[in-house]
């Protein structure tokens, strides 16, 4: 599975971006993506992510209601739509994909993106 990630950039806080990562290969019939990131010397983090099955999302606390994920199923992509940006939210972000209709949070994700750098300047 190939996974090809877009739409970072360089925004002021307050802004917005859409990021899009699209799935290719031996996807499967049914499975979850999602979005982590990495800002600099920290850890991987987990930041939102989407089923197959019956679409349920799901957010890290800081993101609820100014990040939102969404999912074309024929075209085999997941977006991120990020408003309200603060300086904190800078980081590469990553796009991630499990073999699984439904998104685990306790399971290592078995792909990942090449990552797109998101920029909020203050």
């Amino acid at each position: 599975v190939q996974l090809q990630a877009s739409g970072g950039g360089l925004v002021q806080t307050g802004g917005s971006l859409r990021l899009s990562c699209a799935a290719s290969g031996r996807t499967g019939s049914s499975f979850a993506m999602g979005w982590f990131r990495q800002a600099g010397g920290k850890e991987r983090e987990f930041v939102a992510a989407i089923s197959w099955i019956g679409g349920r999302t799901y957010y890290a606390d800081s993101v609820k209601g100014r990040f939102t994920i969404s999912r074309d199923n024929a075209e085999n992509t997941v977006s991120l739509q990020v408003n309200s940006l603060k300086p904190e939210d800078t980081a590469v972000y990553y796009c991630a994909f499990q073999y699984s209709g439904t998104w685990y949070q306790t399971r290592v994700p078995n792909y990942w993106g090449q990552g797109t750098l998101v920029t909020v300047s203050s």
